[in-house]
């Protein structure tokens, strides 16, 4: 698979752009490969990319103990939860936020299946805005959506965590 064989309409990020427009996306990304069991990311790492799952699936997890923090309670085998396995059929995006501050990965990606990424870094994404603001303001815009609705779930998933942690210490305080 090459670049320009991908559906590149199918891809939720740039859907509806006119063609001028994709024509100018396109250049910016490259296509990366996985076999089964390699990392596109690694929790904790530096990085300033940004990818689209284009064909295979992915799983997504994150370490459940903080780097260095010793909970002896928590000693377990594969301290990671799973938090999604993805597939082409979504082209989900990985790695926007570090493409927007170059921090560490909060999340580690792994192929599961042979799988097909499109890749752009900071200086091609940046540059392409500076170039071409309009493109670059809806494609902010599809990836700002993004990023509020995974920030409303997460937001949702606290609210249960603490809540359940909430209703756990207090049973535990009216036990004997």
């Amino acid at each position: 698979m090459t670049t320009d064989r991908i559906d590149w309409g199918a891809i939720p990020l740039f859907k509806d752009l006119p063609a001028p427009a994709m024509d100018k996306v396109r250049p910016i990304f490259d296509l990366r490969t996985l076999e089964p069991g390699e990392n596109l990311i690694t929790e904790g790492e530096e990085g300033d990319e940004m990818f689209i799952l284009v064909q295979g699936r992915v799983r997504v997890s994150k370490s459940m103990l903080i780097k260095g923090l010793e909970v002896p309670l928590l000693e377990m085998d594969n301290p990671r939860k799973v938090l999604a396995t993805l597939e082409e059929i979504d082209h989900p995006v990985f790695g926007e936020i570090a493409l927007m501050d170059r921090e560490t990965r909060s999340a580690t990606v792994q192929a599961v299946a042979p799988s097909k990424f499109l890749v752009t870094n900071r200086l091609r994404f940046f540059d392409l805005l500076d170039k071409e603001p309009a493109i670059g303001v809806r494609l902010f815009k599809r990836l700002a959506r993004r990023m509020a609705s995974t920030i409303r779930r997460n937001n949702g998933e606290i609210v249960k965590l603490t809540t359940a942690l909430a209703l756990a210490l207090s049973r535990n305080k009216t036990t004997p």
